[in-house]
């Protein structure tokens, strides 16, 4: 089945994104897949839209050197708005891929294109924790209405199977609460302090490394991971939450004396996500917590990341992600396309 995709945003992660689906063009053909990039939206160096489909792989690499994406043939499109309106009007299914920045404050302007994408018949799927921390419940049901396909397997986790496995193996189990470790560069730089490396300096190392972005505000303050634990939340426990709902506590000028401390009593500083059911609402935080090293959190190093889920049925189920990459978030993006077309297939 071919599938148009529209791309909202051409940052490392739609670039992996591209190079991944000519990897894996064969595979991706025995499951039903052959995906036609129609359109590009960026914020920074243009848009392109041609219906007969463009060579994404020669857009990325004008992008990576600091050039414009070339002009299509029958371009004429600004902004990520007209892509959707345009690509609308093809024949055959259409998605969305939306990857653009998180924005903290109201998880804005995904939401409005997962809206206007939906709202105009295309499948949505998405890298962006902001739709689903901001807008999970109502995005949900207007796809839902809709006919449409709305999944963000890659907001959480890169792309270890997160929301998947409990919506297509767990059937008519409850979770009951959750909690984890799912910021990285939180638990790399808590790691780095507890081994000696002084805060600011493991800070700038990981950042020329590339590891922790040049305005790591969003990790070390905790938004991001109570940007995560509001996805969580939305969705896997049905809450209506944002990250402003969230207790939230990130890496203050105190870390590297609390980490000490911890160490001297046998134990690990870990920046925890949690939320759990409490009477009719939902009870979330990020917090920093003193855990035992050889516990599912504390034995995590690295890049590593952890979930545990509570259920009622099949009790305590860990997933356990022992590195994460761009490549991993990528393939969330390309499996969330596989589950489009498995559904598109199914009704046929």
């Amino acid at each position: 089945m071919t599938l148009n995709l529209a791309l909202a945003g051409f940052g490392n992660v739609a670039r992996r994104f591209v190079r991944l689906l000519a990897e894996r063009e064969r595979e991706l053909a025995t499951l039903g897949l052959e995906p036609r990039i129609v359109g590009i939206s960026t914020g920074r160096h243009g848009a392109v839209f041609s219906a007969s489909g463009i060579d994404a792989i020669a857009q990325a690499a004008r992008v990576e050197r600091g050039e414009r994406l070339d002009m299509a043939e029958d371009a004429g499109i600004d902004g990520t708005l007209a892509l959707i309106a345009r690509a609308s009007t093809l024949d055959g299914p259409t998605a969305l891929v939306e990857t653009t920045p998180l924005n903290i404050a109201a998880g804005q302007p995904a939401i409005d294109h997962v809206r206007a994408a939906v709202a105009a018949g295309l499948h949505v799927v998405t890298a962006n924790k902001g739709p689903a921390a901001f807008a999970a419940r109502a995005l949900s049901a207007e796809a839902a209405k809709r006919g449409v396909s709305f999944l963000f397997e890659g907001a959480v986790m890169d792309g270890i199977p997160i929301f998947n496995l409990v919506r297509e193996t767990m059937p008519a189990a409850r979770v009951l609460g959750f909690e984890g470790v799912v910021n990285t560069t939180t638990n790399q730089m808590l790691v780095a302090v507890e081994r000696g490396e002084q805060a600011d300096a493991a800070l700038a190392r990981m950042q020329a490394e590339g590891i922790a972005e040049a305005d790591p505000s969003l990790d070390l303050d905790g938004w991001d991971a109570a940007a995560k634990t509001a996805a969580l939340a939305n969705v896997l426990l049905d809450a209506d939450i944002t990250p402003r709902d969230v207790a939230r506590e990130g890496l203050g000028d105190d870390i590297e004396a609390r980490v000490r401390r911890a160490r001297d009593r046998g134990l690990r500083v870990k920046l925890i996500a949690a939320a759990r059911r409490d009477g009719d609402g939902v009870r979330a935080e990020a917090r920093l917590r003193e855990v035992d090293p050889a516990g599912p959190f504390g034995s995590l190093d690295g890049p590593a990341n952890a979930l545990r889920f509570d259920t009622d049925l099949l009790g305590p189920v860990v997933v356990t992600q022992l590195e994460g990459s761009l490549t991993a978030t990528a393939y969330a993006l390309v499996s969330d396309l596989v589950t489009v077309v498995r559904r598109l297939r199914a009704r046929a």
